[in-house]
C-alpha cells in the first residue's frame, strides 16, 4: 500500500485555546509516529481564529523536537507572504536541528484575505512572482560558492525536499517543469485533481531533486467505531466549511444537527469535501480503496478536523489500520 501521511491545522475547538491546540498537535504527531505515518505536515493560515499553525516554521520545530523519526514539514508555507531568503534560513535551521526529517511544501496563495495580506507587509501581487521566488529559494539551498554575495546561513547546502502545492493546473505545471514532488489539495478543492495529475505526470522533467514524478493527494478521513458516530463527528467539518462559505471565522464547533444549513450550504460543503471517507473501519477502507484505485497517487495525505481530541486520535488510528489492511 502507498504511504499515508497527515496534514494538521492545529485546530482550536470552541472552548479551548491555541496552547491546548498546539499540545494536541504534538500528541497527534507522536501518535502518528507510532502508527507508521510517513510525514506530518502543518499549514500556514492567517486570521483564522480556529487554526493555531500560522507561525508554521515555529510549530514544525516544536513537533520535530517532540518526535524522533517521522518527517515533519509544511503543507505548506505560503511563499507570497515571505522573502525566499527568510524561508531558506528558517528551513535550513530546522534541517540543521533535525537533519533528514524536514519537508518544505510551497503554496502560491496567501492563505488569508486581502486585508490580512496587507498586514503581513507583502505586496498583493506576490503570487505573480511565485515561480521566480521558488527558483530563488531553491538556489539558496544549493551549496554556497566562493564570492557568493547572499547566502542562507543556515540553509546553503541543506537537503530539504521542496514540494509544490496546488489546487489547479498552475502548480502541476510548475512542479513538472522544475522536477519537484507535487501535492494536490483535493481535500478541499477537488475540481482539478485528475487534470492536474495528468499534466504533472505528462510534462515532468527529471531533475537533481527527483528522477520521476511523485504526487501526493489530500483526503479527508473521519473514522470512528460506527458509521453513525463518524457522521456525527463529521458535522464539525461541515460547519467549518459552511462558515467559510459565509465569510465567518470561527473556532472548530462541536458536533450538532445541521438544521440551519440551507440546501445551497449543503451542496457547497458536499462539493468541497467530495474527497472524503466518513464512517467505520470498513466504510473508510472501501472509500480509500476506491479513491486510490481511481487517482493512483504515490502517497495519501489525510486530514481530519474532529472536535474531540480523543476521537481525533482514534480516527487516525483507524486510518492506519485501514492502510495496513490494504498493504
Amino acid at each position: 500500500m502507498i504511504p499515508f501521511s497527515i496534514l494538521d491545522l492545529s485546530p482550536i475547538p470552541e472552548g479551548s485555546d491555541a496552547s491546548q491546540a498546539l499540545r494536541n498537535t504534538l500528541e497527534l504527531a507522536q501518535h502518528a509516529e507510532l502508527l507508521g505515518y510517513q510525514r506530518f505536515w502543518l499549514a500556514e493560515h492567517h486570521n483564522f481564529v480556529g487554526i493555531a499553525s500560522a507561525a508554521t516554521s515555529v510549530v514544525i520545530g516544536y513537533v520535530a523536537g517532540g518526535t524522533k523519526t517521522i518527517r515533519v514539514g509544511a503543507g505548506g508555507v505560503m511563499l507570497p507572504n515571505h522573502a525566499p531568503l527568510v524561508i531558506a534560513e528558517q528551513f535550513g535551521t530546522l534541517d540543521a536541528l533535525y537533519p533528514g526529517r524536514i519537508d518544505l511544501g510551497l503554496g502560491r496563495a496567501p492563505g488569508t484575505d486581502p486585508l490580512t495580506t496587507r498586514a503581513l507587509r507583502r505586496y498583493i501581487g506576490g503570487a505573480d512572482t511565485f515561480p521566480q521566488d521558488v527558483v530563488e529559494l531553491l538556489a539558496y539551498f544549493e551549496p554556497a560558492v566562493p564570492g557568493q554575495a547572499v547566502q542562507a546561513v543556515p540553509g546553503a547546502g541543506a537537503r530539504v525536499p521542496v514540494w509544490i502545492l496546488g489546487s489547479s493546473l498552475f502548480g502541476a505545471q510548475l512542479a513538472a517543469q522544475l522536477g519537484l514532488p507535487y501535492a494536490f489539495a483535493s481535500h478541499f478543492a477537488p475540481d482539478y485533481l485528475q487534470a492536474a495529475l495528468e499534466v504533472y505526470r505528462a510534462h515532468f522533467q527529471p531533475s537533481a531533486h527527483l528522477d520521476k514524478p511523485y504526487a501526493m493527494v489530500g483526503f479527508n478521513v473521519i473514522a470512528a467505531d460506527t458509521d453513525a458516530e463518524a457522521q456525527w463527528l463529521f458535522t464539525s467539518v461541515q460547519q467549518q466549511f459552511a462558515n467559510i462559505r459565509r465569510g465567518l471565522s470561527t473556532k472548530l464547533q462541536p458536533p450538532r444537527e445541521l438544521t440551519d444549513l440551507t440546501p445551497a450550504d449543503h451542496a457547497g460543503v458536499a462539493h468541497a469535501l467530495a474527497c472524503s471517507a466518513v464512517g467505520s473501519r470498513e466504510t473508510v477502507r472501501a472509500s480509500i480503496e476506491a479513491f486510490v484505485e481511481r487517482v493512483q497517487p504515490d502517497e495519501l495525505v489525510i486530514t481530519g478536523q474532529i472536535f474531540d481530541h480523543a476521537a481525533r486520535l482514534r480516527s487516525f488510528e483507524i486510518a492506519a489500520e485501514v492502510r495496513n489492511s490494504l498493504a
